[in-house]
């Protein structure tokens, strides 16, 4: 990788705003995950991506998710390709590279919601309250969720999530990712007793990020 080609790739301001979202992030990202983070059409987005490509800094994946149509590219740092101290956390990228190796494995949804039940049983545990919500709110709050329940309706309390504490990865893995933080959830309820999950709405529903817990 030759300085000169680096220096000048990395030149250029939105580049290097760029190149700094790619190496701190722990998983791949397209260009229209760029895009919102840079508040930048998804085209100029792609036009820097091939200049940080040409310079040997950026590579490419086609991702296809079983859809008609042209597949989604993410991108990620080339091997070589320097951190510039930008690099995520070891937990965090590691908790990247698992999910990555989950889903190629074949694993899916329901084996996702399975192994968060089992996590958040054994979390209630550690939870004193009094009731199965303030159970599951202290839970939330803990692993950075920041929870808000919204007035009961009919016995049933829908909590929203004003913070994920795994988006990154959610948006890249959603189906694992969000099926394990609903299975967490349904563990928490089911140990705290008192309650069920009635609804859970992922990362790409209608009105995202929130679960219904029936009160009995």
């Amino acid at each position: 990788m030759e300085l000169l080609v680096v220096l000048k790739a990395l030149g250029d301001e939105t580049r290097y705003a760029m190149y700094r979202e790619l190496a701190s992030s722990p998983s791949p990202l397209s260009a229209a995950d760029l895009g919102n983070m840079l508040d930048l059409h998804p085209n100029t987005v792609r036009l820097h991506l091939d200049r940080l490509r040409d310079a040997g800094l950026v590579e490419a994946e086609a991702v296809h998710r079983g859809t008609v149509g042209r597949p989604q590219h993410l991108y990620s740092l080339a091997p070589g390709a320097p951190g510039l101290g930008f690099d995520p956390p070891a937990h965090a990228l590691l908790a990247g590279l698992l999910a990555a190796l989950a889903e190629r494995s074949g694993a899916d949804g329901a084996e996702a919601v399975a192994i968060g039940r089992s996590w958040g049983v054994e979390a209630a545990k550690r939870t004193k309250s009094s009731s199965c919500l303030g159970v599951l709110a202290a839970e939330l709050d803990r692993l950075g969720f920041e929870p808000a329940a919204d007035e009961p309706v009919d016995d049933t309390t829908t909590v929203a999530f004003l913070h994920c504490p795994f988006r990154e990865l959610a948006e890249a893995y959603p189906d694992l990712v969000c099926n394990l933080h609903r299975g967490i959830c349904e563990g928490v309820v089911a140990r705290a007793g008192g309650g069920i999950v009635e609804g859970f709405s992922m990362l790409y529903d209608p009105e995202p990020c929130q679960v219904s817990v029936g009160l009995r």
